[in-house]
């Protein structure tokens, strides 16, 4: 149960990272190698909490790795993709299909079945 709780709590970052770069890169200019991308990339406020979000994922997926099987911790990344809809269909108003849905079902029985 407590392997359940962290890796929800480590996909949520992992999701929220996501969500934050994708509303960052809406702010920046067109990839380049020059100083104006760099500047512009690094006073995007939605860019640096998209990077504490992914850091502080990453520090607790290093506990979970090291705390338990990765046979059981691996498939438990999977959550983010249920989160990343999540905030898909809450945040940039995306439509999830039956189909889709059905699939997010899926990963959840998975996650909780592997958990076990």
């Amino acid at each position: 149960m407590r392997l359940i709780l962290l890796a929800i709590l480590q996909s949520a970052l992992l999701a929220s990272g996501q969500v934050m770069l994708k509303i960052a890169l809406h702010y920046m200019p067109t990839p380049a190698f020059t100083w104006h991308f760099v500047r512009t990339m690094l006073s995007i406020w939605q860019f640096a909490v998209c990077g504490l979000c992914y850091l502080s994922a990453s520090l607790l997926w290093m506990y979970i790795v090291k705390t338990y099987p990765l046979s059981q911790s691996y498939p438990m990344v999977s959550l983010s993709f249920v989160f990343g809809m999540i905030a898909a269909i809450l945040v940039f108003r995306e439509v999830v299909n039956l189909q889709q849905w059905i699939g997010m079902t899926f990963i959840i029985i998975g996650c909780v079945l592997i958990a076990k």
